[in-house]
């Protein structure tokens, strides 16, 4: 059977702030106030953070309303004007101090992650690295922010070149799941190119944003070009930055629902804005009859059980060919139920931590009951895990299922891994590209001929062949269809904050 872990007794509760301070070694990177323009401000205002794995509450934080990002946005505005004239080598310095201090209090900045979103430990500290990385990544990429130069086709000698230029300031809107590393894929490319920018993360897990800005106020980053605004005034809050006509692009990861509607009401303002969204996804994971079924299985455990399945790229349907089908499943159940440990993810031995609210659960929990009573078979978990804490659900298989349940058209986020038998690869493409996200998409074959066609006709905007494990800073990361607008990370990254410029010179 599965592991699971009680919420250890030697385990503080996070109630005070004196508790998180013993906790974290370096105090600067507690940060309860909002960071507006180069200071940090008590806004007069605030709300609890909790802790998902115990339900405690972390520490209240500084609540910002509209009037404090209108005044945020108007710092980075007159910020902007200076900033975009540093010369880039100054730019990729900052980007690199940002990237040493990571890895300087790597420990503290994981430990932060996990009690204020759940993840474990360890985890944790694979999201800070990556995160870091971006950083890096981009402070090698901003000396090169090139332009090109064109030949004419008209009679004459005059010449066309192009260059890219900051775009102004920029709205970064940014999730719970990954709350260090959606800023810093966003805020790094912002910086390199010159732009400046202000910050909503998510009022689940807005610590992780402020200890960022303490990193970035220590690394010479000037007062206004990046300021880190907690609120759970969501929705007032996102509407006013897509209207608001300072701001010349949104940057946003999350749903494709709440895309849309950051949309919609950015078409209400005075200004067009620059968008790029990574939005939901629905990402299929196919095993081949070829298939290394043991580099399957690896892949699929990475892939699918990642932060308890709370990812955009997790797998979501799990497409196993017929003739491997019941091996495939068994070594599944088997290592779930010997490898995985359900907790606190302060603890050593935890490998997977709870859901971050009561909505995630009771999402989870619908689907796996709607796909149980339309005959899906429950291979292992299919319940919560209700004795360590309200947020907590079973790592699950859940066998056979089909079209007809609401788990095979509906992102997860959770741990919850859909098994669909299939026969060949024409029937396997079209039913994995039946949905209206296209994110990533996942398969493992043997055959060189497989691999190429199945790649090139799989519906989604980044494909792993033989890996479940796909996200680095050079990758351009984004989707297709209804999972989103741009791309984010890689050589490609730089396009989104930039406008391109053509100049006509003539003799």
């Amino acid at each position: 059977m599965l592991r699971v872990s009680r919420i250890s007794n030697n385990l503080k509760p996070l109630k005070l702030t004196r508790t998180m301070s013993h906790l974290i070694e370096s105090d600067f990177l507690l940060q309860t106030k909002a960071f507006i323009n180069g200071k940090w401000v008590d806004t007069g205002d605030s709300f609890d953070v909790s802790n998902p794995a115990t339900g405690d509450v972390i520490q209240k934080v500084s609540n910002c309303g509209v009037g404090h990002y209108n005044e945020a946005v108007k710092g980075a505005h007159e910020a902007f004007a200076k900033f975009k004239q540093t010369n880039v080598r100054e730019r990729a310095q900052i980007l690199e101090n940002i990237y040493d201090l990571m890895q300087e209090h790597k420990q503290d900045l994981a430990k932060i992650i996990t009690i204020e979103n759940g993840k474990p430990l360890k985890d944790a500290l694979g999201e800070v690295e990556y995160s870091s990385m971006y950083f890096k990544w981009f402070a090698e990429e901003a000396p090169r922010v090139y332009g090109d130069v064109i030949n004419s086709g008209v009679p004459g000698k005059q010449k066309i070149f192009t260059i890219r230029q900051p775009l102004g300031v920029v709205g970064i809107l940014t999730p719970w799941n990954f709350p260090s590393a959606m800023i810093a894929r966003k805020l790094a490319p912002a910086i390199a190119t010159g732009n400046t920018s202000v910050i909503k993360p998510a009022h689940e897990t807005p610590f992780s944003a402020l200890a960022l800005g303490a990193l970035a106020e220590r690394a010479g980053l000037p007062a206004g070009v990046c300021s880190v605004l907690p609120t759970n005034h969501t929705h007032e809050v996102g509407e006013y930055l897509c209207e608001h006509e300072l701001v010349k692009k949104i940057t946003f990861t999350g749903s494709t629902k709440v895309g849309q509607l950051l949309m919609g009401q950015s078409s209400k303002g005075k200004n067009i804005k620059k968008f790029s969204m990574e939005l939901g996804g629905n990402a299929p994971f196919i095993v081949f009859e070829d298939a290394d079924i043991d580099r399957a299985l690896e892949g699929i455990i990475g892939c699918k059980f990642r932060q308890s399945g709370q990812t955009c790229i997790c797998a979501n349907r799990i497409f196993i060919h017929e003739s491997v089908y019941d091996e495939f499943s068994k070594k599944l159940v088997e290592r779930i139920e010997s490898t995985f440990k359900l907790g606190d993810g302060l603890q050593d031995d935890v490998t997977h931590g709870p859901l971050i609210h009561q909505g995630s659960i009771d999402k989870v929990s619908a689907l796996v009951q709607d796909a149980k009573t339309k005959g899906a078979d429950v291979l292992t978990g299919g319940s919560r895990a209700s004795t360590l804490g309200p947020l907590f659900y079973q790592p699950t298989v859940l066998g056979n299922v089909t079209e007809s349940m609401n788990i095979f058209h509906e992102e997860i986020f959770g741990p919850v891994a859909s098994l669909i038998k299939f026969k060949d690869i024409d029937e396997v493409i079209s039913r994995a590209n039946n949905t209206d996200v296209g994110l990533a998409g996942y398969f493992y074959s043997k055959d060189i001929a497989t691999i190429f066609d199945v790649a090139e006709k799989l519906n989604v905007g980044m494909v792993g062949v033989n890996t479940g494990a796909i996200s680095e800073p050079s990758l351009p990361f984004g989707g297709v269809k209804n999972s989103g607008l741009g791309k984010e990370g890689s050589k490609y990254g730089i396009e989104d904050y930039t406008e391109l410029k053509a100049i006509v010179v003539a003799p």
